[in-house]
């Protein structure tokens, strides 16, 4: 390894040094954030955004094709609108940041900085819906929500953060819960295709369900250090939030009926998941679909004659058919490999005056660093397959990590050995449906249910924790 590169990578705290100081060294040497005086907020700088806008692209292009419309809510929530559902506001109030000023003077009802936006939507559903005509609403918004965290890391957990909430009104429940799958499967097809982080399905238990859902389903995905991420959620209301707000509507038989309604999400703590499932020691590996930049073209030896003027060219086909740049600065090529290697560039094209004389390239692929010599005149083929190998590649890795640190329990002194003895992971282990159980397991074990998977298996026939009969197997885990 040239002396530059090695000196970059030893900037990186190793991941089994100390994974949380890993993680924040790989945020802030790929230049993806950067801190702020606003404590708990970050600076989402360019290159984090852009990936970020990738994941935006993609998804919106996902809910337009199934016939979702974008909107825009206030920002601010009256108090007296918050307090109208009760379970809703109750889940809530601790995370809450409230205005109370306009300018100097104090205002006569508080404003509620958006932790979400179900009381909003739900006012205005009661004002535009009216008839069964006027129904299914699909809409969804891309905005900055706030949550009053007390514990910060970048993409994870902060109090001011992005992403996109869907809110649907329908006709019935069977519309409503079908809408409701049918978004968790989007996100599991984005997730698992796009970012190459495999997901678990599933259900969430009635006491960690989202604050006023009949039904919460939810996507979980395991880092890299075996501590589970909550991906995505999806949210069935049933006709609870319509009631409150009194939202009804005239059906064909012209009686007043109330609504259906969803919420689903996703947030930019999908850039922390990219981060744990797939980097390494050297920094960022990104999945192509999301990657900034997809192809780096680096030449070698660029001050003698013809190699810059041909690797421009090269790059400008190369626009055509992926996202690819050129780094022809000063700076020598091993910095540049390095800096492209902890960037998470999913593929290096490396030009020099050999390889112009031989109508040849190297095209290394971030994720296994392996190197190709490629004929210039297949390169646009060669590409596209390379780009699909590191996706594939990281899917099988990131699959073999999660397969590899999920362990079978049938009781808590199993789950205690198991997680000394291998290190943190999934753990499945049947349940008796109990909340007293459930809370019991995470205080002796230290992992907490994660979810009821759609594809149940039989572990044993009786709960993990009191021995009772079980009624359901659960996804046990440490989360971030």
């Amino acid at each position: 390894m040239a002396k530059d590169q090695k000196k970059m990578v030893d900037s990186i705290t190793s991941m089994d040094e100390d994974f949380a100081k890993w993680y924040t060294d790989v945020c802030k040497k790929a230049e993806l954030i950067e801190y702020t005086s606003v404590k708990g907020c970050m600076v989402i700088r360019p290159y984090g955004y852009a990936i970020w806008e990738n994941i935006q692209s993609i998804l919106d292009k996902m809910f337009k094709d199934e016939g979702h419309e974008n909107v825009c809510m206030p920002m601010f929530i009256p108090e007296s609108l918050l307090q109208k559902e009760k379970d809703h506001v109750e889940g809530f109030a601790p995370e809450c940041a409230w205005v109370t000023y306009g300018g100097s003077e104090k205002l006569e009802e508080r404003l509620c900085v958006r932790p979400t936006s179900e009381t909003l939507f739900c006012e205005h559903f009661k004002n535009v819906v009216h008839s069964y005509r006027d129904l299914p609403k699909l809409y969804n918004q891309w905005v900055s929500v706030v949550r009053w965290e007390k514990t910060t890391r970048p993409f994870l957990r902060s109090r001011e953060f992005l992403w996109q909430e869907g809110h649907t009104l329908h006709a019935s429940a069977e519309e409503a819960i079908e809408e409701t799958e049918k978004m968790l499967n989007i996100y599991t097809k984005f997730c698992q295709e796009n970012l190459a982080i495999p997901v678990v399905q599933g259900m969430k238990t009635e006491s960690d369900k989202f604050a006023g859902a009949e039904r919460t389903y939810c996507i979980e995905a395991l880092m890299h250090d075996g501590k589970a991420l909550q991906a995505g959620t999806s949210h069935y209301f049933g006709d609870g939030f319509a009631k409150a707000f009194d939202i009804q509507y005239s059906n064909k038989e012209n009686k007043l009926t109330y609504p259906h309604q969803t919420s689903w999400g996703m947030t930019t703590r999908l850039i922390g998941a990219i981060i744990m499932t797939h980097g390494d020691d050297n920094g960022l590996v990104l999945p192509p679909a999301v990657a900034p930049v997809q192809v780096m073209v680096i030449p070698i030896a660029q001050h003698k004659e013809g190699v810059l003027d041909k690797a421009h060219a090269l790059c400008n086909e190369l626009k055509k058919i992926c996202r690819a740049k050129i780094d022809d600065s000063n700076n020598s090529p091993g910095w540049k490999f390095a800096e492209y290697e902890m960037k998470g560039v999913p593929v290096r094209v490396e030009l020099g005056p050999k390889d112009i004389e031989n109508n040849q390239c190297v095209v290394v692929t971030r994720h296994n660093r392996e190197k190709t010599v490629v004929p210039l005149d297949k390169l646009s083929e060669v590409i596209p397959a390379k780009l699909q190998e590191v996706r594939d590649g990281l899917y099988q890795k990131a699959l073999e990590n999660r397969e590899n640190r999920t362990y079978k329990c049938t009781s808590m002194e199993e789950i205690t050995k198991a997680l000394e003895e291998n290190g943190d992971g999934f753990v499945k282990a049947m349940w008796c449906g109990e909340e007293a159980c459930e809370d019991k397991v995470k205080e002796i074990t230290g992992v907490g249910s994660r979810c009821i998977p759609f594809e149940e298996e039989h572990i044993s026939d009786t709960c993990v924790c009191c021995g009772k009969p079980a009624k359901k197997m659960l996804y046990w885990g440490k989360a971030y």
